[in-house]
């Protein structure tokens, strides 16, 4: 394990080492952690209304696109457990500039994901007398006083992330059995009270919006980012006791049960539906009861007089959204750390606390999610772009495995996935089809996003405040720049951009521009690829699990 041996500034700790301490089910439960958040208290509404019953569909096809990103995932995990993994991997495969990108695009993710959560803690809150004034019930955006609470529950989460990952691992294992089981529960309630098929044919029918609405929903309909927070097992892989075996295992496993959990409860919110409260369209134009939902399960089982699981949920409103955002909170902070380590922003992230914290990280990722607060007051207001700036972070990932098994065939691989010749390309295929699917408005946010993140980055590098200078290797990385614009360009004259009523690409024409893009880009990496040599000298950085820091799984 590599130290600074630099004199420490006074009253700091600068101790780089994280402590081993994770197991299996730590692991799964932090993926898990993350995936059972705001997203299903919300999305089965959301999605509903952007393509009806349809959305079942949606959220099977959703799934089926995560399972395969994690696939990809879990054999990197389980071949370089580094604290951090989803901003490194590119960083190890194509230089300082794929790495630098990438990892912007992930810390970008996982830091703005613990103000969405808050935000939906504080929208449920609404329904207690107390926090009335929290929310505008119009407008769904935080008042002053929302500001002041989402600013000190933002506190809490970093406050617990202090005391150090053991402490971290149990309270997420605790609150997320209790996320698991509410949402079980409630597939199990609704559907003994009220399980009518026929919605399936109700207000304008099955598929109001044909295929184009289906695809919409996966990424406008808050389905991937309900599907989020697999990765966290790859980014706390520098704490696990076990990382080899655990981390393909833990990635896997929590995708295919969030999947599942998911799936069933679309089905449930579509069929326990009163036929009062559908509208006759299923979107908010239908003036349907349900759109103007702001508890959508906690108003259903009020509306067939449950309320008991009204009120369950609504506890669990608090629950699960914090839960997940507390997670997040440190996965950011160990992205922060691996960027540091990589030298791309200032080496203070590195700085860890007697327990093994980077807590440098934990407060950039507290004053992040404060000002998230000023100009993206609301649950919505956020979700479409984490949901392009994560699946962008997820295109590096199949792009690495491309290049790992071309320069290191021989390499060892607890985990390896199969045909990944084939599903390789097609995981970077996926991941911007859903970036198409976001459509312009969100794709010219996460434009000016990315350019942020570039400032950052090359301040870092102007006033030396890293004292480690990767090698940028422009060449291995020349087509990062043409993949970004290029998509930029498409989005645009898409379907999904400025004028979908009369694009310049057709609906069908635009997906397969993508695919084909996706695919002379995925190719282009693989030739420019850092060399075996290479790959190597930086892959010998890896901080892997010494015999002395193994702890039993637990």
């Amino acid at each position: 394990m590599s130290t600074d041996t630099a004199p420490a500034p006074q009253g700091k700790k600068r101790d780089h080492s994280l402590k081993r301490e994770i197991g299996l089910i730590g692991l799964t439960w932090a993926s898990m952690g993350s995936i059972i958040g705001s997203g299903w208290l919300f999305a089965p509404q959301t999605a509903l209304q952007v393509a009806g019953p349809a959305v079942l569909i949606s959220w099977v096809l959703g799934g089926v696109a995560i399972i395969i990103l994690a696939l990809v995932h879990a054999e990197l995990g389980g071949m370089y457990p580094v604290s951090g993994g989803t901003a490194r991997f590119p960083h190890y495969a194509f230089g300082g500039v794929a790495g630098a990108s990438f990892g912007w695009f992930a810390w970008l993710n996982a830091a703005t994901v613990a103000p969405i959560e808050v935000s939906a803690v504080l929208t449920y809150a609404g329904h207690y007398g107390f926090a009335k004034g929290w929310i505008d019930p119009l407008t769904n955006v935080l008042s002053t006083t929302g500001i002041v609470i989402a600013v000190i529950l933002m506190a809490l989460m970093v406050a617990i992330n202090f005391f150090g990952v053991r402490i971290l691992a149990a309270t997420n294992s605790a609150m997320t059995w209790w996320k698991i089981a509410i949402p079980l529960l409630t597939i199990l309630v609704l559907s003994i009270n009220n399980f009518d098929t026929s919605n399936l044919h109700m207000a304008n029918g099955f598929n109001p919006d044909g295929l184009k609405g289906i695809f919409t929903a996966i990424a406008t309909g808050g389905i991937i980012f309900s599907y989020l927070g697999f990765e966290q097992a790859d980014q706390l892989a520098g704490e696990s006791a076990n990382p080899k075996r655990d981390v393909p295992r833990a990635v896997i496993g929590s995708v295919v049960l969030g999947t599942i959990i998911y799936v069933l409860l679309q089905v449930v919110f579509l069929f326990a539906l009163p036929h009062s409260a559908i509208g006759a369209q299923w979107d908010s134009q239908g003036k349907g009861l349900y759109t103007a939902f702001s508890g959508p399960f906690a108003e259903i089982a009020t509306l067939l007089s449950i309320g008991w699981l009204a009120t369950v949920i609504y506890i669990d409103a608090f629950v699960s959204p914090a839960g997940t955002g507390l997670i997040y909170t440190t996965g950011s902070s160990r992205l922060a750390y691996g960027l540091s380590r990589n030298g791309y922003v200032p080496s203070v992230f590195e700085w860890t606390n007697a327990r093994g914290v980077p807590w440098v990280g934990l407060l950039a990722a507290f004053v992040t999610g404060c000002i998230c607060f000023l100009p993206f007051p609301s649950w919505q207001s956020l979700v479409e772009l984490i949901t392009s700036a994560s699946v962008l972070m997820y295109g590096g990932a199949p792009l690495s495995l491309g290049a790992f098994r071309r320069r290191l065939p021989d390499a060892d691989r607890p985990y390896r996935l199969p045909a990944a010749g084939f599903l390789s390309p097609l995981a970077f295929i996926i991941a911007n089809l859903i970036i198409l699917f976001t459509g312009w408005e969100t794709v010219w946010k996460l434009g000016v996003s990315i350019l942020i993140g570039y400032t950052i980055l090359v301040a870092n590098r102007l006033f030396h405040l890293n004292e480690h200078k990767p090698t940028l290797e422009w060449r291995a990385a020349s087509w990062l720049l043409p993949y970004l614009a290029g998509m930029g360009v498409i989005v645009y004259v898409s379907s999904f951009g400025h004028a979908p009523t009369d694009p310049v690409l057709a609906f069908g024409w635009d997906i397969l521009v993508v695919a084909v893009w996706s695919l002379v880009i995925y190719y282009w990496a693989m030739q420019v690829a850092l060399s075996t040599q290479m790959i190597e000298e930086m892959i010998g950085e890896v901080e892997l699990p010494e015999e002395e820091m193994q702890a039993p799984a637990h």
